[in-house]
């Protein structure tokens, strides 16, 4: 199932749309403080009715089949009034609906209605959306049911990453929203975002990206790039950058948010751009101040900074980055498994990921993923099996703005009910004590260690989607990867 927290806080990010939630047995009830009805998240099924109709109470269920983001996504617009895309009055100007393709019964999926019904908001039609239908949706064999009037966008239609900007741009509309997010910067306009130069300063970074040069000037010299003010709605934030270090190896770079030192000398020099995030904790009015300090190191350049997110989400816990990716889709055989790093939950759990960059042997054409739980320096003070953890894995759409982009997102939750059967017939819990329920393997550097099973899908991405987008830039692609206890407050 899907991280309903992670999606409201994805929704109230992008929309300012309010919501407040509490638990009774085993349904999640929302009260949509935008609407006069009242919600109901069951873990049965994954589906929903289309809502605002002032039609009384409905159902929206959260639950098998919902281990996609951009799936619940789609319910979620579905209970807030938005009907599928492809059901707009003008649908046949973009697409042909193949009506003796579509299994029997299933027709109505494809009805259209008039804008009395299915308003487009003003909003022109969106092969993107994720309310669109993939063109094969309830075909009778395997021929497409929806063919785009554009061909190139054949393969676009049905994508469930994430909300497209049109997607947003009609929730904000329908509901009167303003958006939380806080700021974007790619120094690709002269008035550089609205920062604010130190008078020791001197850059000829517009356009490309901002240079704090430490080739020249003595130890201890100081460069200052000020935020503009912000306002924030939410206390938690995430600071978003990229960072390069081409000079001294012990220049540093510090960050100040409302005169705070939060992240400090991350200096050592860098052979290539390499992303960070930092989790701010800010209630009042505050500006963001990056600080470059010259070592005493000789230094040839110094420290670059480019593509500044700020918003009010929750960070990431750790960024897995390939390198040469390209290459790796080039040459890895369909079946090959590549592990991330090890790594450690805030609460302790150890675990991995596992991916196949060309799939398994019977799907070439896509990527899987799946969580491991692995032993780690804590297992003997943890409850086993794993409870109620929810795993995020997140391919990055690399889009300089984090407004525009699309992640590929699952995630996974460990129900310490699940059982499996081993290969002697006994049944043992699925999400158990590595050292029970895993294999003994050797890491990278040597080192052994026991790898649970793992849990995923194979249908993670396809190649074609992960070509659609920016997922991989400089020849690169960047996971962000966490696992938590599940948060429902907002």
């Amino acid at each position: 199932m899907a991280s309903l927290h992670a999606l409201l806080i994805l929704c109230v990010c992008a929309t300012a749309l309010c919501l407040v939630s509490t638990f009774s047995d085993m349904c999640i009830h929302w009260a949509f403080l935008a609407l006069t009805v009242r919600m109901f998240l069951c873990s049965i099924r994954c589906y929903s009715k289309v809502g605002n109709r002032q039609m009384g109470k409905q159902e929206l269920s959260i639950g098998a089949n919902c281990d996609s983001l951009g799936t619940v996504e789609h319910e979620f617009l579905h209970a807030l009034g938005f009907w599928h895309e492809q059901s707009r009055s003008d649908r046949d100007d973009y697409v042909t609906i193949v009506w003796d393709q579509i299994q029997e019964g299933k027709e109505h999926n494809f009805n259209s209605y008039d804008e009395t019904v299915s308003s487009s908001l003003g909003v022109p039609y969106d092969y993107g959306s994720v309310m669109h239908y993939s063109k094969t949706s309830f075909s009778n064999a395997s021929e497409s049911t929806i063919v785009t009037k554009i061909p190139e966008f054949l393969d676009v239609i049905g994508q469930r990453m994430e909300f497209s900007d049109s997607d947003l741009l009609k929730l904000n509309r329908l509901y009167n929203c303003t958006s939380t997010f806080l700021d974007s910067c790619h120094f690709e306009e002269p008035n550089i975002c609205g920062m604010i130069q130190g008078d020791v300063y001197t850059s000829t970074g517009v356009g490309f990206f901002m240079h704090f040069s430490t080739a020249t000037g003595t130890q201890g010299d100081t460069a200052y790039l000020e935020s503009r003010l912000f306002y924030p709605k939410r206390r938690s934030q995430c600071l978003q950058f990229y960072h390069y270090n081409s000079g001294g190896i012990d220049d540093q770079l510090n960050i100040w948010p409302m005169g705070n030192l939060y992240l400090y000398n991350l200096g050592g020099l860098q052979g290539s751009w390499e992303l960070y995030h930092v989790t701010l904790d800010v209630s009042d009015k505050f500006r963001v101040v990056f600080e470059g300090v010259k070592g005493r190191k000789p230094s040839k350049s110094g420290l670059s900074l480019d593509d500044i997110n700020l918003s009010e989400t929750k960070c990431p816990q750790y960024t897995w980055r390939i390198r040469d990716f390209t290459s790796l889709l080039a040459t890895t055989p369909a079946g090959s498994k590549t592990y991330s790093p090890r790594l450690l939950s805030p609460d302790g759990y150890s675990f991995q990921i596992g991916l196949y960059i060309n799939g398994l042997k019977d799907s070439p054409d896509k990527m899987a993923i799946y969580l491991h739980l692995t032993s780690g320096p804590n297992d003997d003070n943890l409850q086993w099996p794993c409870p109620w953890r929810q795993a995020s894995m997140e391919l990055m759409d690399q889009n300089p703005d984090i407004q525009h982009r699309m992640n590929n997102i699952r995630m996974i939750t460990t129900d310490p009910t699940k059982t499996s059967t081993d290969p002697m017939g006994n049944v043992e819990y699925f999400w158990d004590d590595p050292r029970k329920v895993g294999s003994l393997v050797t890491d990278t550097d040597g080192s052994k260690f026991y790898r649970g099973p793992g849990y995923g899908t194979s249908n993670y991405i396809t190649h074609d989607r992960l070509k659609s987008r920016s997922f991989i830039k400089g020849d690169d692609v960047i996971f962000l990867l966490s696992l938590d206890e599940p948060q429902m407050s907002i």
